[in-house]
């Protein structure tokens, strides 16, 4: 269970039924959050936010004043970011970058591009020729290196220290720096390294991986004589599903960034959190059409599902929620309500994989209540299979106490 709050449980309750669901984002939760981030980290980190944990303008403005810039991992990405905040730079990552997309970021002004395969490097190399004459384009390379001792079995999704398509194979880390710095593409200038390479880790286990990835590319800098200016050790900072109100921890991963910075005194480190930024300030709040007892167990049915609120389904948790009780009822048909408890809430799709939370300890459970879904601001409206069904689609909400 989590608690709402009051702006969200005051606009859950007076929506009308029709007007359900609806993405409730309270965005000066997003703003005290964002400050709080900013504030932890010394001065030589940079904050970005990768856009794909949620694009939504009215996020991506709100966070403007607290991050140094976005990472985005498409070109639909990257124009709908330069368009909504054209003074914070993008930085272009991802793998399977198309000619098309790379043409459009030499011309969007894009300011750090995450180069995954040599191919990658070679078609840049050409196109930034042909787009860019004379001009050098920043680039760091993407490494797949080996995860701090630990860190895999910690955590919730590895991009890196196992076979994956994500960055260069460590092996070809000598190959790849000799043609950024021996005059084989002097269209691209080797402005450091990127190792984004796990998600869900805590504070010490992050620090542990960027500790390990920046000795190793210092090292790569010194075995070739050349300068390390960045070194960004991507995101994953975890966000607790199952303890909604257990945050990272901010100020000891600043701290321990401080120290790291201090040992590299003429390095800049760059850090792209998404979902850690984001989760907390998006609720889906939904109405119960139903609820049901079979085979000794309650279930409620509510409006929409995961083909609007995917992320229970894609990580394999119950997403944490909250139960607001609606007293009237204004139907001539008896209302149906839970016994004792717990109840398993599922959406309205043909499927038995459609659950949102299983086994919530909530007793009384009735047709007309509301019930809001809390960690739903990121990777949640934007990764979820809309059209399954032809259900209607969420209304989007952006709780604001400025305008």
């Amino acid at each position: 269970m989590t608690t709402p709050t009051a702006a969200v449980r005051e606009l859950a309750l007076s929506l009308p039924a029709d007007r359900l669901p609806a993405y409730l984002y309270d965005l000066e939760a997003l703003r005290g959050h964002a400050a709080f981030v900013r504030a932890a980290l010394p001065e030589r980190v940079e904050l970005y936010y990768a856009a794909k944990a949620n694009p939504e303008a009215e996020i991506l403005t709100a966070l403007a004043p607290y991050v140094d810039g976005y990472e985005v991992s498409s070109g639909g990405e990257l124009a709908h970011v330069r368009k909504t905040v054209p003074d914070r730079p993008p930085a272009f990552g991802g793998p399977g970058k198309t000619p098309a997309e790379i043409e459009s970021a030499l011309r969007l002004g894009v300011e750090r591009f995450h180069v995954e395969s040599a191919y990658e490097l070679h078609m840049l190399a050409d196109l930034a020729a042909r787009s860019a004459p004379g001009a050098r384009v920043p680039v760091l390379l993407r490494f797949n290196l080996p995860l701090a001792e630990g860190s895999l079995a910690a955590s919730a999704l590895a991009m890196g220290g196992r076979p994956t398509p994500f960055g260069l194979d460590p092996s070809q880390a000598d190959d790849m720096v000799r043609l950024l710095t021996d005059g084989t593409c002097p269209q691209l200038e080797l402005a450091g390294i990127h190792a984004h390479l796990a998600s869900g880790l805590a504070a010490a286990e992050q620090l542990a991986v960027a500790e390990s990835v920046v000795t190793w590319a210092s090292d790569l800098a010194a075995r070739h004589r050349v300068a390390l200016h960045e070194v960004n050790v991507g995101g994953g900072m975890t966000v607790d599903y199952a303890r909604p109100d257990v945050r990272f921890d901010w100020t000891a991963y600043g701290a321990g960034l401080a120290r790291l910075t201090a040992a590299h005194p003429d390095l800049l480190l760059r850090i792209e959190p998404g979902r850690a930024l984001t989760a907390y300030c998006g609720w889906y709040a939904t109405e119960v059409l139903d609820v049901k007892h079979s085979h000794g167990e309650d279930f409620a049915v509510v409006r929409g599902g995961t083909h609007h609120l995917r992320t229970p389904a894609t990580k394999g948790h119950d997403q944490p929620c909250a139960v607001l009780p609606v007293e009237g009822w204004p139907h001539s048909w008896p209302r149906s309500t839970a016994r004792k408890g717990p109840v398993t809430l599922t959406g309205q799709l043909c499927t038995p994989k459609d659950v949102l939370a299983r086994r919530v300890p909530v007793a009384g459970l009735r047709a007309g209540d509301r019930v809001v879904f809390g960690l739903a601001g990121a990777y949640a409206w934007n990764i979820s299979h809309h059209d399954f069904l032809m259900h209607p689609r969420p209304g989007f909400h952006f709780l604001d106490a400025r305008t």
